[in-house]
């Protein structure tokens, strides 16, 4: 396996590994979980001309896959990739890969909240099941890749609760602690979340290569 590294002018050489990503959040999430490794990461900011990915996979491993190759073979870097949503049971699993774009092309967080919500407006809590998934890769410079995922079980609220998080975290009750994502610290939100299972595989994978 082949792994790029960085050379800074002082310390040891750090892994060069560019993050798939643009979302603020998602970035802020994944710099938290890696903190304290041997690790130089960068995200798409650092490639404004990095090519456009359409998102045209039928599952979120599809997804994931794809941005991780495309970026990988672009940038000549390890690259993790993931991809994530909400799944409403009574909804048929919507937004699903859409959760993005749920509410159009260039929907904003609002939006695709407000919309959730009109769907399950007069639905009974006990019917508000969700689930928030996660398919991550890491994609290796020599074309190989692992693939990690996470599932963390929730309740849709009938509003929208807490400050904390992006997305749909403020109406993603999470029964544990009876409140929603965005009422949880971030602290407990990066050992709990979707993301955060997916991740800690990966990070555990990661250190043994490393090491």
């Amino acid at each position: 396996m082949t792994v790029s590294k960085a050379s800074p002018a002082n310390g040891p050489e750090k892994y060069k590994i560019v993050f798939a990503s643009k979302n603020k959040g998602k970035i802020r999430e994944l710099k938290a979980l890696l903190n304290g490794m041997n690790v130089d990461l960068s995200s798409l900011h650092d490639y404004p001309d990095a090519p456009y990915i359409v998102e045209d996979g039928a599952t979120f491993l599809e997804n994931a896959l794809k941005k991780a190759r495309t970026i990988s073979e672009y940038a000549g870097a390890m690259v993790i990739a993931d991809d994530s949503g909400l799944e409403v049971d009574c909804l048929g699993g919507a937004p699903g890969i859409h959760s993005a774009r749920y509410a159009g092309e260039d929907a904003t967080d609002y939006k695709n909240v407000f919309k959730l919500l009109e769907q399950l407006e007069n639905v009974p809590t006990e019917k508000r099941g969700a689930s928030f998934r996660c398919a991550l890769v890491l994609y290796k410079t020599d074309g190989t890749f692992e693939t990690f995922k996470g599932r963390l079980k929730g309740i849709i609220s009938e509003e929208p609760l807490g400050s904390e998080g992006f997305g749909y975290d403020p109406v993603f009750i999470v029964p544990e602690f009876g409140k929603t994502i965005a009422q949880l610290d971030p602290d407990t939100k990066n050992r709990i979340s979707h993301r955060a299972m997916a991740f800690a595989k990966l990070k555990k994978s990661l250190q043994k290569q490393i090491e």
